[in-house]
C-alpha cells in the first residue's frame, strides 16, 4: 500500500470532484457539485465569493450539503442541518483475507431498485439513484433478496470512503456489516489506496465495530447543510 497524504481529507469532497470523480462533477467558477442523483455533495473555494458560485451552480431555494465544510456561508443562506461526526481511517494492521469476501456479490444497475428500498428501510445516509457510480457497491443476498450493503463514496487521491453500510431489520445480528466492510477493505488496500469513513458521533454502536476492523478516529468533523438564498 503506498503511502497517502492525511491532508487531502480535510476537504474530501473538493479533492474528490477535481480528480477520480471529476468525470461526475459540475461546476461554475470556484464552486462544484455532483450531477444530478449522484450526490448531493458541494465544495467550494476558500475565497468570499465562492458562495455566489455555489448559488448560481445550484439555484435558487435548492439543497446545499456542504458535508465537512467549516466554512460559514452569508447570512442569507438557510441553515438545513448540523450533526457532530468522526472521521476514521483504516489503520492497516491486519489486511482482511481474500477468502473472507465468500457470498459476497457486486451491485451493478440492475440492482438499484434493490438498493434504493434497503436505503429506504434503513436510512444509512444520502443515497440516490446514480450513487452507485461513485465506485462499487457489495451486497449480500439470501433467497435473492438484498440484505446487505456497503460500497465505494469520496475518493480523494490515494483514499477510498466506504459509505452506505445497512443491513435489513430482519438480517440484523449476522455480520453482515463487517463481512462487506471487510470485502470493501481488501478491495480498495489491493489497489494501492487506504480506507477511510464517516460516521456520525452518537451511532456508539456502527464505532466499535469500525474500531474492531481496524478503524481509528483521525478526527471530529460537523455535517452541514443549508439552503440557497
Amino acid at each position: 500500500m503506498v503511502e497517502c497524504q492525511v491532508t487531502v481529507l480535510d476537504d474530501p469532497v473538493g479533492e474528490s470532484l477535481r480528480g477520480n470523480h471529476a468525470h461526475l462533477a459540475r461546476r461554475i467558477g470556484r464552486a462544484a457539485t455532483y450531477a444530478p442523483g449522484v450526490a448531493t455533495f458541494s465544495s467550494i473555494t476558500s475565497e468570499p465569493d465562492a458562495w455566489n458560485d455555489l448559488a448560481r451552480l445550484l439555484g435558487p431555494g435548492q439543497f446545499a450539503d456542504m458535508f465537512s465544510c467549516a466554512a460559514t456561508p452569508p447570512s442569507d443562506w438557510e441553515p438545513v442541518f448540523e450533526l457532530d461526526g468522526l472521521q476514521m481511517i483504516w489503520a492497516g494492521h491486519d489486511r482482511p483475507n481474500p477468502a473472507a469476501t465468500t457470498g459476497v456479490v457486486e451491485l451493478g444497475e440492475q440492482d438499484v431498485p434493490d438498493m434504493l428500498d434497503l436505503v429506504e428501510r434503513t436510512r444509512p445516509g444520502p443515497f440516490w439513484s446514480r450513487t452507485r457510480e461513485l465506485g462499487t457497491y457489495l451486497g449480500i443476498r439470501d433467497g435473492g433478496a438484498l440484505e446487505a450493503m456497503a460500497g465505494e463514496r469520496l475518493r480523494p487521491p490515494g483514499w477510498t470512503e466506504i459509505s452506505a453500510v445497512c443491513t435489513a431489520p430482519e438480517a440484523r445480528g449476522r455480520g453482515h456489516a463487517a463481512h462487506l466492510i471487510n470485502a470493501l477493505v481488501a478491495r480498495i488496500v489491493a489497489r494501492g489506496e487506504r480506507p477511510f469513513l464517516h460516521v456520525v458521533e452518537t451511532n456508539t454502536g456502527a464505532i466499535a465495530l469500525y474500531e474492531r476492523l481496524g478503524f481509528e478516529t483521525r478526527k471530529r468533523v460537523t455535517f452541514r447543510g443549508f439552503r440557497t438564498p
